[in-house]
C-alpha cells in the first residue's frame, strides 16, 4: 500500500462507489474513478499504475453489475460473450501499448472523447429509447465484434476510462438494442476486456494490490446498486444519467488541466 493519507483514501473509497454506480447506469465509472487515483496518488507514481489498479477495481465492480443485469435483463448472453473475447483479445493488447502513456496525454484524450459521446448522444434525441423489433443479423453481430470487441477493447486496455459508455454507444447502433439492454450486455463485454487489461497490467506489476482490494468493495457495492436503478428506471434515465456524467466530468477535466 502506498503512503496515502486517510482523507485521500476515503475520497478514493467514495469515488469507486459513484465509479461503480456510473459504470452500471451508462458505463465509463473509470473516467471518475481514474481521475481521482492520477490526482490522489504519490507523486511519482506512474500513470500505468493508476491504470492497472483501476481495472482490478472496476472488474469486480463489472462482474457484479452483469450478474444483476443478466438475471433481469433480455441479454443474448452468447453474442456477448463472442463480442467480450474478441474484447479480451484487444484490450490485451491496448494494455502492452500503455505502460509509456503519461497523465499530460492522458487527461486531454478523455475530455475530446467525452465531448465527442456528449455530441452523438444529443444530436440523436431518440438514440436507444427502444430496440429494433427481431433478432440482430449475422452482418450486425460480426460489425459488433469487431467494433465493440477489438476496436473497443484495444482502447480500454490502452486508456481504459468510457469503455462502458463506449460500448453502450455501440452496441446500441450496432446491434439496435435500448440502453438498457445495451448496457447489460456491454458489462458482460466489459468484464472480458477488464480481464484481458488486467492480467497484462499484473505481469507488468503495474496493480497496486491492497489499495484495489479495499476499493473493490465500494464499487462493487455501487455496481449491484446501479444495475438495480437502471433495471428500474428504464432507458430515458440512462440517458439523463449519460450527458450529465458526460458534462460534469468534461468540465473537472478541463479545470485540471489548465486552472488547477
Amino acid at each position: 500500500m502506498p503512503d496515502i493519507s486517510l482523507t485521500v483514501l476515503v475520497l478514493f473509497c467514495l469515488a469507486a462507489l459513484a465509479a461503480g454506480w456510473i459504470d452500471a447506469v451508462v458505463g465509463g465509472g473509470g473516467l471518475l474513478l481514474l481521475p481521482v487515483l492520477l490526482l490522489g496518488l504519490p507523486v511519482g507514481t506512474p500513470a500505468a499504475t493508476a491504470l492497472g489498479t483501476n481495472k482490478a477495481v472496476a472488474i469486480v465492480g463489472t462482474t457484479g453489475a452483469a450478474v444483476t443485469y443478466a438475471r433481469r435483463a433480455p441479454v443474448d448472453v452468447r453474442t456477448a460473450v463472442r463480442i467480450g473475447l474478441a474484447a479480451l483479445a484487444g484490450s490485451s493488447a491496448g494494455a502492452f501499448f500503455a505502460a509509456g502513456m503519461s497523465t499530460d496525454v492522458l487527461k486531454p484524450v478523455i475530455m475530446v472523447v467525452l465531448l465527442a459521446v456528449a455530441a452523438f448522444v444529443i444530436l440523436r434525441p431518440a438514440f436507444g429509447t427502444a430496440p429494433a423489433p427481431g433478432p440482430a443479423t449475422r452482418r450486425r453481430i460480426l460489425a459488433a465484434i469487431g467494433l465493440a470487441g477489438l476496436g473497443i477493447g484495444f482502447y480500454d486496455g490502452l486508456v481504459g476510462p468510457g469503455t462502458g459508455t463506449f460500448l453502450v454507444l455501440a452496441l446500441t447502433a450496432v446491434l439496435h438494442l435500448d440502453l438498457v439492454t445495451a448496457s447489460a450486455t456491454a458489462k458482460i463485454v466489459n468484464c472480458c476486456t477488464n480481464a484481458g487489461a488486467l492480467v497484462t497490467f499484473a505481469w507488468q506489476g503495474a496493480v497496486l494490490w491492497q489499495l484495489a482490494a479495499l476499493l473493490a468493495v465500494f464499487n462493487l457495492a455501487g455496481g449491484t446498486l446501479g444495475a438495480r436503478t437502471a433495471l428500474k428506471r428504464g432507458s430515458g434515465f440512462v440517458r439523463v444519467v449519460l450527458l450529465t456524467v458526460v458534462f460534469a466530468l468534461v468540465a473537472n477535466l478541463a479545470y485540471q488541466q489548465w486552472l488547477a
